[in-house]
């Protein structure tokens, strides 16, 4: 039979053992609220090309620029009678809900590049209070805008016929989501911001809960 420890000792190794549990019981909770604030990961829709536009202040502009920076995307065309003055609030209202120490940028592209020279695009993005350092308007050529906006974002922009306008600026029919892209230029989020059932307050709480996500990877 085993000599029994002392009253004492025994004491000490229970009081041990308890702060040991007590100590692996925290470690789990603190782990399992990290998970559950970070969520699961976001997915990977494809690699964004490289480009080459021009913004609102005739600076060059290619994903290079974009490197190391989260970004959010969408597609609009000054002259638009349908849903653009729209988006463009609600990217109004996601550059005022950014935080400062957010390095997060926003880039809009032009569907109609033979208007919207950086001049068009400098003037409507001051309509917005657009801040240069964080919200840049793209144009190009047709062929380097669509090779960005439908080849790598997966957005839409369609040219419509002249039978088919509404009016002399009724021009395209393009898409109404914003598009999340990460630090290395990969698309991570699609966003409906318009149409039945479609709460704006709730896609900018998606937005800024996805920047913030992907400013945290590494």
């Amino acid at each position: 039979m085993g000599q029994r420890l002392p009253r004492t000792e025994r004491l000490i190794w229970v009081g041990f053992a308890l702060s040991t549990a007590l100590l692996l019981l925290a470690c789990l909770l603190g782990l399992l609220k990290i998970q559950a604030r970070l969520g699961k990961a976001l997915p990977v829709y494809g690699q964004v090309s490289d480009f080459s536009l021009t913004n609102q202040n005739q600076e060059p502009v290619s994903l290079a620029t974009l490197r190391g920076h989260v970004w959010v995307g969408d597609i609009i065309f000054t002259r638009c009678p349908g849903p653009c003055l729209k988006m463009t609030r609600q990217m109004k209202e996601l550059q005022q809900a950014l935080t400062s120490s957010s390095r997060a940028k926003l880039v809009t592209l032009t569907t109609d590049p033979e208007f919207d020279s950086p001049s068009v695009l400098q003037t409507y993005a001051r309509r917005f209070e657009a801040d240069p350092q964080r919200w840049m308007f793209l144009t190009g050529t047709k062929k380097e805008i669509a090779a960005l906006a439908v080849g790598s974002l997966k957005l839409t922009a369609v040219e419509k016929k002249p039978d088919e306008r509404q009016s002399p600026d009724d021009l395209f029919i393009h898409s109404t989501i914003f598009v999340l892209v990460d630090k290395r230029g990969q698309l991570r989020g699609v966003y409906q911001t318009t149409g039945e059932g479609v709460d704006p307050a709730q896609v900018k709480s998606q937005l800024l809960a996805g920047v913030r996500r992907l400013e945290r990877e590494g």
